[in-house]
Parts: C-alpha cells; sequence; structure tokens
C-alpha cells in the first residue's frame, strides 16, 4: 500500500468498501512476483539449491514418495554446504496419509560428555562457543534420513544417496558458497582437515564454477550404500538394511573413526555419547488458527512461538487493521514479543527437567490475558515472559527469577593461563545481524498419495572442523544453550542433552487434510517469517509465491540464540518500501525503524488447492532456493 494515510475511523464507518479497495490494491501489487508461482499435480520438491531440488525430482522419477525425494534433497543440500553439512541436525514434520497424522522428527544432536555450565564458565565464557571443535554436538542429520526413510520411504538408501555421492565426488561450486568460504578463511585455516576440503589450492579457497571435489565424504557416503548392500544380501529387509547403515555410523568402525578425529581437534563427545544418542519420532504441538490446525515441534524447537503468536493475534481482526497498516504491524509485532519472551524464559529439552509448561503456554486463556496487556499506542521497549502456570493449574516455581529477567551479563572469567607460546589471534565472529539471521536450509516435499515433508535442517555450516577423513562437518549448535540458570532454567547446558534452537518446520491442517507446509532459512527470525507468510495467505489471500516474497518486519526484541545472546528492544526493521505514513505512526509508537529490501529469509512453501486436487508451490526471490513440481 502507498499514498495517503487512511483514518481507522473511515476504516470503521466504511469497512467493507475500503477494505476491499486495499485488498484490491494489495493483491494487484502483490502479483508482481519476481518468480512465478509452482503448479504441480503429482509432485513438488523445493529447497535451498537447483541440483539439491533435481536430487528430489530424481527420487519422483523413480517412484519414490515424497519422503524418499526430502531425504534425497536432504543428502544433497548436506554435500553442498547449504548452510548446514552432514555432522549437523535435522528436523522434520511429517504428514503420514496411512494414519491421517502429522508427526514430529526430532534428529537433533546432544550436549556431549563433559559439556556442563562449570566447564564452559572456567574457561571464561558466557555461552559455550559460536565456531571450533567445543562447539559441537553430537551429529544428528545421518541418523535422522536414515530413520524416516527406513520409517516411512520406499526406495533402498544407495538410490537416495546416489545423488550426493555423485556431488561430492565432484559438482560445479556456486559463487555463494565460495564467498562465505572465502569471508571464513582465517578460522579455516586453523583447522587442517577443513582447509583440505574447503581451502584446497594452497590455502585459498576454489572458483565459482569450478568442479569442487569432495573425495573423503564421497568415501563415507559410500560406506553407509555398502553396509545396507551388504544387510541385502544377508537377506535383511529394506528397513533392517536401512539400519544396518544407521549401526555403522553411530556404533560401527565409522562412529569409531568420526569421534577419533574430532577429539583429535578438540570435540568433546565420545563413542558412546554418539552410540547412545537416537532419533526421535514424537507428537508435535499445536493450535487452532480460526479453524486451521498448524503444527510445530515442541519446546526444544522455537517452533511453539508462533503457536503463541497465533493464539494471541486471533484476538484481533486483523484483516480490517489492512495489510501492513502501522496497526497491523504493532500488533504482530507485539504478539511476537510477548511470544519470543516466553521462549527465551521457558523452552528447552522436554527430556530433561525442568518440565516446560507447554499446556499454560499454548492455552487460549493465557493468549487472551496477554493480548489484554498490549499497550496499542506505544512498543514498551522491553516484553517480559508471562506466567502460564496458572493456566495449567499449577504454581510458577520460578516467580523470583522473573521478577529478575534478564539477569545482569557476569563478568567474563579470565580462563587460566596459557603455559607457553602467545595468544591466538581473535577472529572476527558474525555481526549481531548476521547472527539473528543465520542461515541454515529448508526442503519441502509433496506427492499425489498424500505424503508431505516439511523440514529444517541446519548445524556444520562454514566455518566448520571437519571431522579428518570421514569429510564430515562436525556441528556448532551448543551455543544455544545458556550457562546461567537464571537467564533460561530449561535450556542450561548439561552432556545428554540437546539445545533449543531456532530450527522450525511448520506444517498447517484444515478439515482434517494437509492445508499447506512451510518453512524458512534464517535464525531467530525463522518463526517471525514464518508467522507472516502464514498470515499472508490466511487473512490476505496471498498465493504460495506472492507470500514467500512479500514485504516482512522484524523485530529483535529477544535474545539472539547466538553468539553472546544479544537483545535489542525497540528496534524494528521494515520492507523499503514502506509508505511515509507508516513509517511516521510506528516513530511515534516509540520504535527505532530501519529497512531493508530484503526483510525475511528464503521461504519454500506448498499449498494445497483441494478444490482442483492440485498443488502451488512457493520459493523465495532470494537466494539459491529452487522448486521443480510435475
Amino acid at each position: 500500500m502507498a499514498g495517503r494515510k487512511p483514518s481507522y475511523g473511515i476504516l470503521a464507518g466504511w469497512g467493507s468498501i475500503v477494505l476491499a479497495a486495499l485488498l484490491v490494491a494489495r493483491h494487484a501489487e502483490a502479483a508482481r512476483t519476481q518468480k512465478p508461482v509452482l503448479h504441480a499435480h503429482k509432485w513438488i520438491a523445493i529447497t535451498g539449491k537447483p541440483l539439491a531440488a533435481t536430487a528430489g525430482a530424481r527420487m519422483f522419477e523413480r517412484g519414490g514418495n515424497a519422503v524418499d525425494a526430502a531425504c534425497a534433497m536432504l543428502a544433497a543440500t548436506c554435500t553442498m554446504w547449504d548452510t548446514l553439512s552432514w555432522g549437523g541436525e535435522t528436523q522434520a514434520l511429517v504428514w503420514n496419509p496411512k494414519t491421517g497424522k502429522v508427526v514430529g522428527v526430532n534428529a537433533l544432536g546432544v550436549a556431549p560428555t563433559g559439556a556442563t555450565a562449570e566447564f564452559f564458565q572456567s574457561k571464561g565464557m558466557r555461552y559455550p562457543p559460536e565456531y571450533g571443535p567445543l562447539a559441537a554436538v553430537t551429529p544428528g542429520t545421518p541418523g535422522g534420513l536414515m530413520l524416516m526413510l527406513a520409517e516411512w520411504g520406499t526406495l533402498s538408501l544407495q538410490d537416495v544417496l546416489v545423488p550426493a555421492i555423485e556431488l561430492a565426488d565432484g559438482y560445479p561450486i556456486e559463487e555463494e558458497l565460495v564467498r562465505t568460504i572465502a569471508r571464513e578463511k582465517q578460522r579455516l585455516l586453523g583447522w587442517p582437515s577443513s582447509k583440505a576440503v574447503l581451502l584446497p589450492h594452497n590455502g585459498e579457497p576454489p572458483e565459482p564454477g569450478e568442479i569442487f571435489r569432495q573425495p573423503d565424504l564421497a568415501r563415507t557416503l559410500r560406506r553407509l550404500v555398502d553396509a545396507e548392500r551388504v544387510a541385502f544380501a544377508a537377506g535383511k529387509t529394506r528397513k533392517e538394511a536401512i539400519l544396518a547403515a544407521y549401526d555403522l555410523f553411530y556404533r560401527g568402525e565409522l562412529a569409531k573413526e568420526l569421534v577419533s578425529a574430532a577429539r583429535g581437534e578438540g570435540a568433546l563427545f565420545t563413542t558412546e555419547d554418539l552410540a547412545r544418542w537416537q532419533v526421535r519420532f514424537e507428537e508435535p504441538v499445536s493450535a487452532a488458527y480460526h479453524g486451521i490446525q498448524v503444527y510445530k515441534l515442541t519446546t526444544w524447537t522455537q517452533g511453539p512461538a508462533l503457536l503463541e503468536s497465533l493464539n494471541l493475534l486471533e484476538n484481533a481482526d486483523l484483516r480490517a487493521m489492512g495489510y501492513n497498516s502501522a496497526r497491523y504491524v504493532h500488533a504482530v509485532t507485539q504478539a511476537m514479543q510477548m511470544a519470543f519472551a516466553d521462549r527465551d524464559f521457558y523452552y528447552g529439552d522436554p527430556a530433561y527437567p525442568p518440565d516446560e509448561p507447554v499446556k499454560g503456554l499454548l492455552s487460549k486463556k493465557y493468549a487472551k490475558k496477554r493480548y489484554a496487556e498490549i499497550d496499542w499506542g506505544h512498543d514498551p521497549k522491553k516484553t517480559n515472559p508471562g506466567d502460564p502456570y496458572p493456566f495449567q493449574g499449577g504454581t510458577n516455581p520460578y516467580r523470583e527469577l522473573l521478577k529478575a529477567w534478564p539477569p545482569e551479563a557476569p563478568e567474563k572469567t579470565p580462563p587460566p593461563p596459557r603455559a607457553t607460546g602467545p595468544a591466538p589471534a581473535a577472529l572476527p565472529s558474525m555481526t549481531s545481524d548476521e547472527a539473528f539471521r543465520a542461515g541454515t536450509t529448508s526442503v519441502i516435499a509433496a506427492d499425489a498419495a498424500g505424503w508431505v515433508v516439511s523440514m529444517t535442517p541446519s548445524g556444520g555450516w562454514v566455518p566448520a572442523v571437519v571431522a579428518g577423513k570421514t569429510g564430515i562437518g562436525l556441528s556448532q549448535r551448543m551455543q544455544s544453550f545458556v550457562v546461567d540458570r537464571r537467564e533460561n532454567p530449561f535450556n542450561v547446558v548439561e552432556p545428554g542433552k540437546r539445545p533449543r534452537v531456532t530450527l522450525t518446520p511448520t506444517m498447517a491442517v484444515k478439515d482434517g487434510k494437509p492445508y499447506m507446509a512451510f518453512a524458512v532459512q534464517g535464525g531467530d527470525t525463522q518463526d517471525q517469517n514464518l508467522l507472516q507468510f502464514f498470515l499472508d495467505v490466511v487473512e490476505f489471500g496471498f498465493d504460495a509465491q506472492e507470500a514467500a516474497e512479500a514485504a516482512n518486519f522484524t523485530t529483535y526484541q529477544m535474545h539472539s540464540s547466538f553468539g553472546e545472546h544479544e537483545i535489542r528492544t525497540g528496534r524494528l526493521t521494515l520492507d523499503i518500501r514502506t509508505p511515509e505514513w507508516v513509517r511516521d505512526d510506528l516513530r511515534a509508537m516509540g520504535y527505532m525503524l530501519d529497512f531493508a529490501e530484503r526483510n525475511s529469509g528464503p521461504i519454500n512453501a506448498v499449498v494445497f488447492d483441494r478444490a482442483h486436487g492440485t498443488l502451488w508451490g512457493g520459493s523465495s526471490n532470494q537466494g539459491e532456493d529452487y522448486g521443480i513440481g510435475w
């Protein structure tokens, strides 16, 4: 929208006429997308790289289903270092048409033996480090891929890994990855195996378009396929043969080599840590928004914050406010800030005590109480967590922590002196903005048989420590823990525990059938982007591509999940197309505004057209995300 500022009194009096005009103008503008919406009937495959999307399409062409395709795309994106690698983690939601239910896939690694709050504090760290071997949790992606494939796929592991093996043997590297490698050159030079893989030209990165080869990783993937082949030869079933490859990675010779190489670089995890780790298939959490059931993974991700936001916003008439009007932006921003304040204090691994108050957090009555606290004239500059315990029949055991939240940052304890030699030169970390938006990839797949996958894998991005001759890049996810229980008593690092991650696939179901599956790259911005995508479709009638390219806004009033976990109150980033009257109104509310041409991570999505039995795909107009359908 652009032009003269409308009066909300006029909107109230002439609501249907003015609103219709606004929506027509909005739709005319949004229809001019830079990429066309993707139409399909049989299947759809969307992910962060064109070659990886092709890997998914190849599985469909072999007769595979959406799970087969998603696993092939996951393997390909890991091999292409699309802000992740094979030592990272995988989070997914799967719609199983045989049961008519959404299933959550938890393939996040855990803190290893020795990873305690006291350990990191003794090294003068307020949080576990952003980079390096001490940032590594156990690898989760290989296990997640193999168990999803074994449980719901139809093809063999060999079928699914063929594209990734071909890529590891050599593919023309993209300019985007080359730029990332060059930017992180100094860190990579400090890890010999990383240098060998990513700086192959005497310590220099590859050139864009050259054939990038990873022989060690190719060998590792072929060993997994060989383990499956041997099991097949011994008369094992498809599922049993895939699990034989799983055992090789997590309990066999490959596990021993991986651990030896990782510990040689300074990582903490042991063979016992790897052997004990398990993929979990779990029931997701959900909330209804005007009859649409929205599903997220639970509090080991930030996903429930989107559900909390929807519960809050269900009390508002968003459509009457007008698309991206000042009042709409304020409403959505305040809802997000409340939900993310709860995330910052109450979210953690539900497998470890204390028990997260999920029932209270997702209570409609709790949302109504919080909604009533919104100041419609001002941004409060500070949003504290609420108290959900009364809404699940309990008493909050952390009242004293809440009163003093957030705690003041303690002075860093100086690390023990080095025995000999000069101190290493400090290397620059990501800027706070870069960390806040730190990328990942997303994988969306759907087929005519009804299988749907929404996936947000990540971890082990450049710069990653490569574990010796395995070719596996290790995770950096340990940094998402806290070491001070006053900050979040649910997410304090301890061995065996999963950190609370930003990674957050989404699925929506309407009338008992899949309505949309969507996911996005980015760090703490993910559920902000996904919330706005969902509202664009549901409230304002955008199609999948329009919503993927639509103008987003970003609040920073939450603790970053990366680096030093900074919080920046009052700041709001708007799309550069935001009209002046909206800017003026938001400034009058106290927001400190800045502007960006792209204010969302790349969103990938599929929306189901039940009237025609077809699929509408969207893939963002930034980055290298790409979709293929048939």
